[in-house]
């Protein structure tokens, strides 16, 4: 499903090829391994686009990885840009470690799109279900693709996947990162494993269970009560942003359509 997926939704952008960030981390490994399957290999791009202190080891995964598959990979450097922001506010107190976070994730999104319109290749999305839900990702940075053939799976299902399209093991049992510093991890960030919240999303998302119900499941109040509050606090990461509405047909308000559905 998900190979169909990217072949017929490229197709109706009116794409053949994609490009896909790849980090040495599971989930873009897989959307990388099923743009291979599904549009060839010879019409996918890997590209790697380190900071300065991203880790060589993620860097090597994800060579690796690209070379075991056949796709071609490109490196870009994306420091000299998030430096020249950076430069801006040199006070330790300005600049904190979200911030320029976000800025290597908005940066990294600059060059796949520029990629994009120089390849004519559509630029592959590699946040999982558990991220998007949780807000888990810089708007306008990691969260913006194309389209995004992992977007409905829980980062569990992920590594499940991972391990059925042979993804080498050092890159399914790494730590998740988003390498954004020396040192982060995504669950030290979240405050819970995903294992666990993967369990919790489930049975709070998909079965559309209450808050008692949950309690019964065996979940932690204060669990229930985080992961409730993150997906709220988040919605505006989902949605386009919001349109004032004055006419009869306001886009992404009553006018939805696909564009296989015409107008």
């Amino acid at each position: 499903m998900l190979v169909q997926f990217i072949r017929d939704e490229s197709g109706n952008a009116g794409f053949r090829r994609a490009v896909v960030g790849v980090s040495g981390g599971v989930d873009s490994a897989v959307s990388v391994m099923l743009a291979a399957e599904a549009l060839g290999k010879e019409n996918v791009l890997g590209l790697l686009m380190p900071y300065a202190t991203s880790s060589a080891v993620s860097a090597a995964d994800a060579g690796g990885l690209l070379g075991k598959i056949g796709v071609k990979a490109e490196t870009i450097d994306i420091s000299p840009v998030v430096d020249a922001f950076l430069r801006r506010d040199t006070a330790a107190d300005i600049v904190d470690r979200v911030r320029k976070g976000n800025l290597m994730a908005r940066a990294r999104m600059i060059a796949l799109f520029d990629v994009s319109a120089r390849d004519g290749a559509i630029v592959l999305g590699t946040s999982n279900k558990t991220e998007i839900l949780l807000g888990y990702g810089t708007l306008f940075g990691d969260t913006a693709c194309g389209i995004n053939p992992i977007g409905d799976l829980y980062k569990t299902q992920v590594w499940d996947l991972a391990r059925h399209l042979d993804v080498p093991g050092a890159i399914i049992e790494k730590k998740p990162t988003a390498d954004l510093w020396e040192g982060q991890t995504d669950e030290e960030e979240l405050g819970f494993s995903y294992v666990l919240a993967d369990r919790l999303l489930f049975h709070m998302v998909d079965e559309r269970r209450d808050d008692a119900q949950l309690g019964e499941l065996g979940f932690e109040k204060h669990l229930i009560e985080k992961v409730r509050t993150r997906m709220r606090l988040n919605q505006f990461k989902r949605r386009p942003p919001l349109v004032a509405k004055i006419s009869n047909r306001t886009v992404n308000v009553d006018f939805r359509y696909p564009r296989d559905w015409g107008i």
